[in-house]
């Protein structure tokens, strides 16, 4: 038990050291933020020094907000997204899309919809 803490401890420190090596310039440039007033609605936002952007705004029904950064390989990240009644919707250039549909599977579909089975 007593290797398993010790090997667990040394994987969070080399975890922090890591982290504080990436990060170890970037500072807070602006932030400003409203916390959730007694209806839920609250609001905040942020940017560091090394470009990272982020903003929120939420209430009772849902969240909106948006991020923007550069990834480790030089590319420009933008994300925005909703949490709501449908779930977490984010939006992105860089987020996987699905491949189209096949013509004959669309053709499939248009078949089976116009002669639903008789029950």
């Amino acid at each position: 038990m007593f290797k398993l803490t010790l090997c667990l401890f040394a994987a969070l420190m080399l975890a922090t050291v890591y982290a504080d090596n990436i990060n170890k310039d970037a500072v807070t440039t602006r932030e400003d933020s409203n916390p959730a007033d007694s209806e839920g609605n609250y609001n905040f936002a942020f940017e560091t020094s090394n470009g990272i952007q982020a903003q929120e705004a939420g209430n009772a029904n849902g969240v909106s907000g948006s991020t923007n950064y550069v990834s480790p390989e030089g590319i420009p990240i933008s994300l925005t997204y909703v949490a709501d009644e449908n779930g977490f919707q984010p939006q992105g250039a860089h987020l996987p899309t699905p491949p189209p549909i096949p013509e004959a599977i669309l053709r499939a579909l248009e078949y089976i919809a116009a002669h639903p089975p008789q029950q």
